[in-house]
Order: structure tokens, then sequence, then C-alpha cells
């Protein structure tokens, strides 16, 4: 059947021409072809020498030779260069077939077959990178036809799917392709067939050959077209991606275990306490990472035993062989209020396998995956339930610095993935995690419990007493549930009934502030039993306060060397130490002494908040004393001032956490304490609640403590105060004076005891002192008896000899009173003694061992 090729054939891309030679050599013939290969029409090529046309001038001879012998009968297949048409004289090289002939009258001529050698090549390598693409890529390649069947697919191709390259012909997609995977994949090839436009990374999944293995691949597909530009069928390269499918799955997993691990530390040990943390644990793992958990904690833990629950051989387990006692302290599920039923691992529950219940205490069964994981501090297997929903259990210990603190448990249902090594090792990091933070808090609770007994024992009692005050007081912590900080205040008995009024605060918080706190408040103390003045109270306090915070007031380290001697730290601990210490042990104080006689108050200030008075009748107000430098910065000296109070007005002391928050402003914050005081006049317990609650002290932020008084001076029937002359007749004129101040006040009990001493301590007045001589007596909780004169020489107790005949009048004084004591005045010194109040009891008599050791 006779077809016309359609353009674009193979015979229009080789080029071929064709012309013959008559018997006298000249063209004869000449084709449309050879016209166009050779630019000339056949009128111009007809009847010349196609040697002296179309040949370089330096290869005619060649050519007339052979075209001789191709006359004589010669076939010939060569190269000829010719000139090309067009080309400013560019040569070209044709291949010529020349066929002998014969004329119709028997003469020898030939037929010549020409194709352009340029087209050949080109064609060859076509073929050849056609060739290479698809025989030599290194991925799949096939091609379908138009009835989209494989018309031919590359060896790598083959590989993948078996057979050899051509055992897939006449293939279609169903044959490589699960159903569903094959439809989509033929919708794909019809839908590029049609509109010829190109499909890039189809998705496609399906089992490998021989295998259940399933394999990921990624086609592209594009139309394949003729010469003409007719579709012929379409072409796909095929690309498996499995691995990049399970690099990106585990990318993926990878990212979400950080994102998990991201959360748990933002999300875990937000609290110190340790049930709050185990709740926290389970709201970051239920359901980002599992459908189930649980978490134990040993309840020696959460009891506050002293050794730490989960460390040593034995204390994670009990003496028949079990765990010890653990109390479920968190639950949580993603997918019912259920737990695990297989926490004990004993395979399908029974009834005494069922999850313990939350709070309960129980134990974990010997032999069990939970107690084998506290045991071993690994992550176990625990098996689960065939008949019922949980698939897979991990049973992770809690350990944090060696120490075990208890057991989390997850879990995932049936139908989800179960766990794998990279869940396993998820597990046991948010397990960590949250050990740390629970083992944090349970050393916080423990230092926490010392600190607190520790500051519980620096503060005074909740009621102190004063001479001539009403004293109210307050402390609370920066943080209400640690109650350890650095503020602290003070009432100090002085001699003579006064009273010293303290408050400071020590910068910082926590335990070492508490301690620093300690060490001052004792100092202080200390300090305030030498009877100074206000001034020279803080001066001491703040030599100590450097002492204590400079790198000499250090000790050294505790650690034992080989040869036993101390051993110092490194030069890095030790600056790490002394910037510490010289943060902590700065602090600010106020420092006040009142006289209930006087009612005047002496006030000094070390970079502490001006006192607050109220007088009855006035509004508040700050009492202007200089503020100076805080303790421990030193090289500055204290001021102070003194200041007259009426009877019934109220003193505050108080530090800086009562008037200061970062909402509020110190200026701001003063004004409001002082129209707080002016309010109304009340009982001072309640004012100082109100104080507190009234104020916004953003209580949280810092500690505040808070002290106030009322005045209430000694009345002038409790006072009696002599002048007497330096002359031997002034010690019986004392006793006179002493004997009918107490008859009238009725302490007829104290008349001897009192007459004695004082005939003692007028006598050292004038043997030793110098002046005039000044006897006061006061009566409020005590009997209080002043001596003063004008000497400077302090008085000492020694103990005389057989045959010394004075020296134990001192002695005598120590031995009947209940204290006695000295102290500088401005202008010499002033010996005490105290006797206590009758109570109706008869007053104890002196044994014979204390009067023996006066002689």
């Amino acid at each position: 059947m006779w077809q016309s090729s359609p353009p674009g054939s193979i015979y229009d891309h080789i080029k071929v021409a064709s012309f013959s030679i008559g018997p006298d050599g000249l063209v004869e013939q000449w084709s449309s072809r050879a016209a166009g290969l050779f630019g000339m029409t056949s009128t111009e090529a007809i009847g010349r020498d196609p040697v002296e046309a179309f040949m370089p001038a330096e290869l005619r001879s060649g050519g007339h030779r052979r075209v001789g012998e191709i006359l004589d009968g010669k076939e010939w297949t060569g190269l000829v260069p010719f000139r090309m048409p067009g080309e400013n004289g560019a040569h070209g090289v044709a291949e010529v077939y020349v066929m002998p002939s014969l004329t119709a009258r028997g003469e020898r001529a030939a037929l010549c077959i020409v194709v352009d050698v340029r087209a050949l090549r080109r064609i060859e390598t076509d073929l050849a990178a056609s060739q290479a693409i698809f025989g030599q890529s290194p991925f799949g390649f096939v091609l379908f036809g138009t009835d989209l069947a494989v018309v031919r697919a590359n060896q790598r191709f083959a590989t993948v799917f078996g057979g050899s390259a051509e055992d897939h012909r006449g293939r279609t997609v169903e044959d490589y392709l699960p159903r569903s995977e094959a439809d989509r994949l033929t919708a794909t090839l019809k839908r590029v067939l049609e509109t010829g436009e190109s499909v890039t990374d189809l998705q496609l999944v399906g089992p490998a050959p021989n295998t259940t293995e399933r394999r990921h691949w990624s086609m592209n597909l594009y139309r394949v077209h003729s010469g003409a530009g007719r579709p012929v069928g379409i072409a796909g390269l095929a690309t498996d991606v499995t691995r990049r499918h399970i690099a990106a799955r585990e990318a993926a997993s990878a990212r979400r275990n950080l994102a998990l691990l991201n959360e748990a530390s933002a999300r875990i040990g937000n609290s110190l306490d340790l049930e709050t943390t185990a709740r926290e644990l389970l709201d970051v793992a239920v359901p980002g990472f599992c459908d189930l958990a649980s978490v134990d904690l040993y309840q020696g833990l959460l009891t506050g035993e002293e050794a730490a629950p989960g460390s040593g051989a034995s204390a994670h387990r009990d003496p028949a062989g079990g765990s010890a006692e653990l109390r479920r302290v968190a639950h949580a599920s993603a997918v019912a209020d259920a737990l695990p039923t297989a926490v004990a691992g004993s395979g399908a529950p029974g009834p005494d396998d069922l999850p313990p219940a939350l709070g309960s205490v129980h134990r974990f069964p010997v032999g069990s995956p939970c107690a084998m994981a506290l045991r071993s501090r690994r992550a176990e297997d625990v098996p689960g339930d065939e008949m019922g929903f949980v698939q897979s259990t991990l049973a992770v210990p809690m350990v944090a610095h060696d120490t075990v603190v208890g057991l989390v448990q997850f879990s995932r249902t049936k139908g989800s993935e179960p766990f794998g090594e990279r869940d396993r090792a998820l597990a046991t990091e948010l397990a960590a995690r949250a050990a740390v933070c629970i083992d944090n808090a349970r050393l916080y609770r423990r230092e926490h419990e010392r600190a607190l007994i520790l500051q519980r024992s620096l503060l005074p009692p909740g009621d102190p007493e004063a001479a001539g005050l009403d004293i109210a007081c307050r402390y609370l912590p920066g943080n209400a549930a640690t109650e350890v900080g650095g503020d602290w205040f003070d009432v100090i008995e002085l001699p003579g009934h006064r009273t010293a009024l303290v408050v400071g605060d020590v910068m910082g918080r926590g335990l070492r502030a508490a301690v620093a706190m300690g060490e001052l408040r004792t100092a202080v103390r200390t300090l305030a039993l030498l009877d100074l003045e206000p001034a020279e109270v803080l001066y001491a306090l703040d030599e100590v306060a450097r002492g204590l915070g400079s790198p000499g007031g250090g000790e050294r380290s505790e650690g034992l060397g080989g040869s036993g001697g101390a051993q110092w730290p490194s030069r890095a601990a030790q600056k790490s130490r002394e910037a510490d210490l010289s943060e902590v042990y700065l602090a600010t104080c106020v420092y006040a002494v009142y006289d209930p006689v006087t009612r005047r108050c002496t006030i000094a200030n070390a970079g502490h908040m001006p006192p607050a008075l109220v007088e009855p009748g006035r509004p508040a107000r700050l009492i202007d004393v200089p503020p100076g430098m805080p303790l421990g910065v030193g090289g500055e000296p204290f001021e102070e001032v003194e200041v007259e109070l009426a009877e019934n007005a109220l003193l505050t002391l108080y530090t800086d956490g009562l008037v200061e928050s970062r909402d509020q402003s110190l200026d701001a914050g003063l004004d409001a304490l002082r129209s707080v005081l002016t309010g109304p006049q009340m009982e001072l317990e309640d004012a100082c609640d109100f104080v507190l609650s009234t104020l916004d002290t953003q209580h949280g932020e810092d500690d505040i403590a808070l002290l106030m008084a009322r005045i209430q001076g000694l009345p002038a029937e409790a006072v009696g105060d002599w002048t007497l002359p330096r002359e031997p007749r002034s010690v019986g004129r004392a006793r006179e004076l002493a004997r009918g101040q107490l008859l009238s006040w009725d302490l007829d009990d104290l008349v001897d005891t009192t007459e004695l001493l004082v005939s003692e301590l007028v006598t050292n007045a004038l043997r030793y002192g110098e002046g005039e001589i000044r006897l006061r007596l006061l009566r409020d909780r005590t009997l209080v008896c002043e001596v003063w004169d004008a000497g400077l020489v302090q008085p000492r107790r020694r103990r005389a000899r057989d045959t010394d005949e004075g020296g134990r009048g001192l002695q005598l004084v120590g031995l009947l009173s209940a204290a006695w004591g000295t102290r500088r005045t401005p202008r010499g010194k002033t010996v005490w003694f105290e006797l206590a109040l009758p109570d109706g009891e008869p007053a104890a008599e002196l044994s014979v061992e204390q009067l023996l050791s006066m002689y």
C-alpha cells in the first residue's frame, strides 16, 4: 500500500541530493535538492564540468582523474570538498556515492548521490546524545507511547523493576504500581499527552518487585514530539526518593523532638513544688509525645527525709525485693481518663494489677519492669495488654545528680506509632530534665527549711517589751514561700530602762543574705551592750561589715590536701567569692536609742529610710536624719540627731520594701506612708496591719520589716533623781534618799539590798571618781539604780586577796543584783545595777559559798 511520508521524515534531515554526469563528463541532470545543496539552478549546472564548477582549484586535477575512472565503469564513494553557496566561498564536504550507468545509446555515464556531511554528523551526534541520556542515565527513564504503553525503558528502570530493558516494552503502569497509584499516574499521563503541560515531582508509592517494602518515587513527565511537532509519546524520568523520605521523616521527628525539649525547658521547673513540676512534665508529654503518662515519686522525698530517696544501693527497694514506697503524684490522658493497665509489667491485668490511684502510696513488685527501671536506672519496656488499648509503654527512671527521685511512665495507645530508639532517648531526656527540677526543689526545700529555722532564730520575738514604749512589729519576706531575706529589726534593752530600736536591710536575698543579717544583728546587739552612742554603734558596725565582706574576713577552704593542710581556692574562685561577699555585706541600718525618762530619742542612720513620726494632732513627718553611707562602704563618719518625743507619739521604722517598688517611686511611696500614718489613731497592732494592707507594697518584690513604737514615757513619780556633793557624808545621804524613795513606792522588800548597793557605788564614786555625784532610781518593770560622776576611769570587778581590806564592793553588787554594768557618758561615767521587783515570794538568801566567795 502506497503512503506518503509525513513532513519531517529522515530524508528531510539528511538532505540527500542527486545529479548525473553524461559520457562527456558534463552534468547532464540536476535535481532540485542538488540546487539547494550547491546553490545552482539546473540551468546553471547542466552542461558544466562538475569538477570545474564545484571543486577548489587545487583539487581539480585529481577531480578530473577521478571522473575519468568513473566513466570507465568504476564505482566510487568518498568525501568531496565543495564550495558552499552564499557563505562567502566557504568550503563544505559532501559524501558522494557514484554509480556507473549507460545511456540509451550504450554510452557510459554516472549517477551521483550526494549527502551533506554536516547534516549526517548532526544526526549522529543527536542519536549518540539521545542514547547517552536514555541508556546511561542513573535515573529510571521510560518512554510511553500514545497508547500509554511502554515503548522503551533504559537499563536503570529495568534494574529496579526486573528483567531487561526489552522486557518492559508493551507494559502499562498497572504492571508496576498498586491500583490507586496506577490510576493516578494514568490520569496524569493522559493530561500530559492532551495538554502538553509537563509534570514535575509527581510522588508515587509502591512496593519494589518481589518485596513488600514500600518505596517512594518522584516522577517528571513531559510530552515528546516528532521533528514535525507531532506528539509521539510521553517521556518519564523516575527517581527513587525513599531515602529522602526517610531522612525527611527523621528530620521532622528530630525537629519535633527538639521542639518538645524546648517546650520542656520553658514549661518544666517553673515552680519549686514537687507535684507541680510532675504535672508540668505531663503537660509537655501528653499529647505531644504520648497518649497516657503518670509520675510516681519516692514517698521519702515527699515527706522531707534527709537522705536522698533514690541514692545508695538499697534505697530504691524494700527488703522483699520490690521498690521502695512511691506515691502517684500526677497522671494525664489524651484519650480517656485512664492510666496504662500494665504498670506492673505482669501481662494481662488482674485485680491486683490496676494502676495506683492519684495520691496513693504503692510499691512496684519485684521483677516488674518498673522495679527493674528504678534499680538499673535505665528505661524499660512494659508489655502492653493485647486485649486492651495500650500498645507500648516506657518506664523511665527520673535520675538527677546520680539520685533516683521517681519513675515516669509514657504510654501510646493502639493506632499510634510504637516507641522507637529515638523515642526512648527523648523520654529519658524529658525524665532527666524533670528529675533535675524535682531534685532542685527537694534541695531547695531542705535548704529553705534550714534557712527558715535560722532566720526565725535571728528575728526577735513577736511581742518585744520595752520601758516607756508600746511596740508592734511585722516581718514579710520578699517571697511568701521562702520566708528568707536580709531585712531585720530588733528591740534591745539598754541600761537605765532605755531601749535601742534597730531596723536594717542587707542587700541581696536568700540564705546568704539571711546569714549576713544574722551576723550584723549579732554585732548590733553586742555593740549595744557596750552602751555606745548611736553614731559610734554604726561606725563600729561599719567596721564589722567591712571585715565580713573583705577577702581577709573570709575563711579558707575546708578541703584537706594530701598532707592534711588546708587547700586555698583558685584565683578565679577567690575573686568570685570576694565579689559575692562584697555585695552581700553591704547593708543599710537605722539605730535609735530612746530614754523614757526624758522622752528623748537619739537616732543615727547608715543609708536607710528616714524614720517617720506622728505626734498627737499633727500630720506625719519624716525625721531629718543625715542618711550616711551604707554599712560596709566605710570612709565616712555617721551623724546623729536627738529628737524629743511627745507623749503618745508614734515612731515608725521600716525598710524600703514598704515604700518602693518597680511600679512606684520612692518619693511616691514615702508620701503614701505619711498619708497612711496620719490616719485615725488605733491600737498599735491594728495600725501595723492597716499600714501593710493600705500601702501598695507590691509584696513579693522585696522584704518588708516594720517596727512601730508608741511613746509612753516614765511618769515623774517613777523617777528619783538627786545630786550629791563630793564629801563623805553623801554616802549616808544617798542611803536615806534611796530608802525614802523605795518606801514611797511600797518596795519595802528591796530597801535593805538597795541601801547596801547604793552605799557601795557612791563610796566608789567618792574614792575613784571626780566631780559631783548624781543618784537616780527608776521604777518600771524592774528597779534600776544609777550613780554618775565625772571620772573617766571605768570600774572593774576583781577578786580580793585574803589580806585585802577592800575590793569586794563590785563582787557584792554582782551577787545581790540581777544585773549591773557601767557606761560612758558625755561628761564621765555611770555605774548601775538592776533589781527585780518583788512578786510576793520571799527573797532568796545568799548561800554560804556565795558569801565566802567574797572573802
